[in-house]
Parts: structure tokens; C-alpha cells; sequence
């Protein structure tokens, strides 16, 4: 089975484009290659309550779920507005990722 490549990286600044969380923006904590999801600082966070303890006395803790990696899309920074990614091959032979609109390097 081959691995999935995705154009989100972790450290990436995104934006949510749709679902309940959108145009919020965070940076990308975390990619789970296998179920094609992201953990987006600060978006889609939910309350779970459990048992009281020593470590959390109020019994309630918020967590912060994946979403799909189709919801979100890079900023760029030049625009300021969600882009798309692609990939350039420079003449030494090394990849990079560009936003396509400006053409500058993510």
C-alpha cells in the first residue's frame, strides 16, 4: 500500500473553509496521514467530562479533535487569504511548495 502525500505540513498556518469552525485559523499541531485529518490548534474543541482526581479536580478537560484534511486550506501570508499549494522543482533538483496564485514559496 502506498502512503498518501498531503500539502499540509505540520507548523502550517490554515484556515478552516468550511463546517462549523470555519474562518478560524490556527496552526497545524499535528497530521494523521492514515485517517487524512489535522489537528488545528484552537479549532474544534470539545468539553469531556470525567472522573475527579488529584490531576483535575474539576472533572471536565478540553480536547482538541481532528478535523478533515479537505476543511482546511494554507494562508498565505502575502494575500492574507486561504491558497492552494504545488510543488516547484528548482534546478538543483530540490522540491519546494509554492502557493500557485502568488508563486511564492510556502
Amino acid at each position: 500500500m502506498t502512503q498518501i502525500r498531503f500539502k499540509v505540513k505540520k507548523g502550517d498556518l490554515v484556515e478552516v473553509i468550511t463546517g462549523k469552525n470555519k474562518g478560524r485559523r490556527g496552526i497545524v499541531q499535528k497530521v494523521l496521514l492514515s485517517d487524512a485529518r489535522v489537528v488545528v490548534e484552537g479549532v474544534n474543541q470539545v468539553t469531556r467530562h470525567i472522573r475527579p482526581s488529584q490531576q483535575n479536580p474539576s472533572g471536565s478537560i478540553t480536547k482538541t479533535l481532528p478535523i478533515h484534511i479537505s476543511n482546511v486550506a494554507v494562508v498565505d501570508p502575502s494575500l492574507d487569504a486561504p491558497a492552494k499549494v504545488g510543488y516547484k522543482v528548482n534546478q538543483d533538483g530540490t522540491k519546494i511548495r509554492i502557493f500557485k496564485k502568488s508563486g511564492q514559496p510556502v
